[in-house]
Formats: structure tokens, C-alpha cells, sequence
């Protein structure tokens, strides 16, 4: 053990790569499948960086090096992986290292924004919603991608003040558009597992909610599968406050992860938003049709409101449609609008009654 959540694994006598390939298949595949730990399912993955002697370092100190460089590698491509060192890993490494560095001077400097992408009622176009996405406008570089940051922010636990950043400036949002217009719709947050573990988590969300003055049920909290799983007590506890206070919840991305609709039932959700690799080839593919459909049927026998992700095309729309789904999300209907657009869109569109 390394320390904290870092670990290595030393082998002296390896033929090729092949045999490493294979052992970190194993590793990944391993952490991957659920455990049971005191009566509860715990889920956890593994991001694996792979160094090889003489040719990614000739001693400790540069192989371990190497194999850092490649693990981070592996958690930017998506977690539950694992990848070989290569010499332009360190470049990488260079430039995610300032990039953690500019973060840190980042909030203070207001270089944080928020795009709101809009969500549609099906059955009658109406504006029902938006989500609140995170952008960085960086001096040099310009606005930069969320894939270049986001992970940085949860590895480095500064998602805990920017998440609350976050929360605040939805806030503000909210009641500034409340001023002016006669009918405004919910905003959805996406909570970070940091910011989910965090114990004050639900007294700062009371707290930044009273000082904005705004009615509790025009905000919104998305959260993975994952999330849920990993402490299902705790979450259920964490959003039964949340959920009291007056808030809304959805579980997003649902289809990517380990749980079922059934074991949804114990969380105290209001929607739950089907993720766009189930969306992207409905008018072609049997198989991801028939699954949205059965989603989509067994949701509402749960009462629980159904958004579909990536809705992109006419096609997605129509297929949607017949399967009864509630409401659409994606670059058909728009892609993620600054707060100014987002409120010339509630101007000139029909809302849905938020409370």
C-alpha cells in the first residue's frame, strides 16, 4: 500500500505484456463486480497504471513515477481501466498538473460560469426545466472542455467548494429570473460523490437556499447509480433531508450502472433520466429499443417521471413519443444556453407550472 487508496503490485517475472494485460484485466474485472461488506452491496473500481522495466524508468523512484503518470491516464479515459506507460503520458502529466494548479485560483478568481440546458415536455413543448452544466473560462486557454476538469476537482476535493459555488449561483439564478418572470422552472445540480459523502452537505444546501430567498422546489439534485450504491443507507439518509427540505431528485445516467428499478424503490426519487447510449441508435437498434421502452414502462409504475439524455434527431423524438416518455434533453432541443439565453427562452416559450 501506497497510501489512502493507492496501492502497487510488483511482478518480478513477466515474459511480455501480455501477461501484465492480463493481470490488470483481472484487478479491474475483480474491484469491479459488488461485494457484500456488513449486510450492505458495495460497489468500487479501479483505475490500473502499467510500467515496465527498463523501458519506463531504471530505478523505483521513475517507475513508480511512470506508473502514476499512467493510472491518471486510465481515470480520465472513464475509471474501471487500465493502461501501459507511454513517453507522452508525461506531457499529459505536465499539463494536468498546471491545470490543477489554475483550479486552485480558479473560484477566486470568478473564472467559473454555468450553462442551462433546457428540458422539453413531450406532450406539449413546453420548457419544463433546465440543467445547470459547469464551465471554466480560463484566461489563457479559453472555456475548457468539463472532461479536462471535473475529475480534477474530485480528485483534488475542490469540487466541495466549487459544488457549493454551484449551488449558490443556481440560487442566485433562480431568484433573479423569479423577479421577472411569471413562471419558472426547476434547475437541476449534478452532486459530485465528494459532495454526497460531505456530512454538511444538507444544512449548507438549507443555509445558501434561505439566503436566496427562493422556494426549495425550483432546485433539483441529479446523482449516478453509482453514487446511490456505494453507501445506499447514507444516500437514502442524505436525500430523505434533502427530499424534506423540499428539493427534487433524479438518478441520472440510469442503464450505465449496477442497480435496478426495483432497488431504486428505497431512494426517494422523483425522475430518473435514461442515458444517451440507450438514446443514440433507438430508430436502428431492436435491443436498446426495447430496453428504453421497458425502462421508461416500469419507471411509471413507480411514478416516476422519465427524462431521456442525448435526444438528438427527429427519430429520437418520434421513437420517445410512442414509448410515453415525459420529457427530452439534448442538442434537439438545445444546446446548454448562458443564463441570459436560457432566460430569453423562458420569455418567448411556454413553462410548465414549476410548484
Amino acid at each position: 500500500r501506497l497510501g489512502g487508496d493507492e496501492f502497487a503490485v510488483v511482478l518480478p517475472h513477466l515474459a511480455s505484456n501480455l501477461e501484465a494485460d492480463t493481470i490488470a484485466r483481472c484487478i479491474v474485472d475483480g474491484l469491479a463486480r459488488p461485494f457484500l461488506l456488513q449486510g450492505q452491496q458495495i460497489f468500487v473500481s479501479a483505475s490500473v497504471g502499467i510500467a515496465g522495466y527498463p523501458h519506463d524508468g531504471e530505478d523505483a523512484a521513475t517507475l513508480l513515477k511512470s506508473a502514476d503518470t499512467a493510472m491518471y491516464s486510465a481515470k480520465n479515459s472513464g475509471r474501471n481501466n487500465f493502461r501501459f506507460f507511454e513517453a507522452g503520458m508525461h506531457a499529459s502529466a505536465a499539463r494536468r498538473l498546471q491545470t490543477e494548479t489554475d483550479l486552485h485560483l480558479a473560484l477566486e478568481r470568478g473564472e467559473f460560469e454555468l450553462h442551462y440546458q433546457p428540458k422539453l415536455r413531450l406532450d406539449s413543448g413546453a420548457v419544463s426545466g433546465f440543467e445547470a452544466l459547469l464551465r471554466w473560462r480560463h484566461p489563457e486557454r479559453g472555456l475548457v472542455s468539463p472532461l479536462e476538469f471535473i475529475a480534477i476537482l474530485e480528485d483534488t476535493g475542490l469540487i466541495l467548494p466549487v459544488g457549493e459555488w454551484v449551488i449558490a449561483e443556481v440560487c442566485r439564478q433562480l431568484g433573479a429570473w423569479s423577479e421577472t418572470l411569471e413562471n419558472v422552472p426547476p434547475v437541476a445540480i449534478n452532486l459530485s460523490a465528494r459532495q454526497l459523502a460531505h456530512a454538511g452537505l444538507s444544512e449548507t444546501v438549507r443555509s445558501i437556499v434561505a439566503a436566496a430567498g427562493i422556494d426549495p422546489r425550483l432546485l433539483e439534485f441529479e446523482l449516478t447509480e453509482s453514487m446511490l450504491m456505494a453507501d445506499p443507507e447514507a444516500a437514502v439518509a442524505i436525500l430523505s433531508n434533502l427530499k424534506a427540505q423540499g428539493m427534487r431528485l433524479s438518478v441520472d445516467d440510469f442503464g450505465t450502472g449496477y442497480s435496478s428499478l426495483a432497488y431504486l424503490k428505497r431512494f426517494p426519487l422523483d425522475a430518473l433520466k435514461i442515458d444517451r447510449t440507450f438514446v443514440r441508435d433507438l430508430p436502428t437498434d431492436g435491443d436498446d429499443a426495447a430496453i428504453t421502452k421497458a425502462v421508461i414502462s416500469l419507471a411509471h409504475s413507480l411514478n416516476l417521471k422519465v427524462v431521456a439524455e442525448g435526444v438528438e434527431t427527429i427519430g429520437h423524438v418520434r421513437a420517445l413519443e410512442a414509448y410515453q416518455c415525459d420529457e427530452i434533453q439534448g442538442y434537439y432541443v438545445s444546446r446548454p444556453l448562458p443564463a441570459a439565453a436560457a432566460a430569453a427562452l423562458l420569455a418567448e416559450r411556454v413553462v410548465v407550472a414549476s410548484v
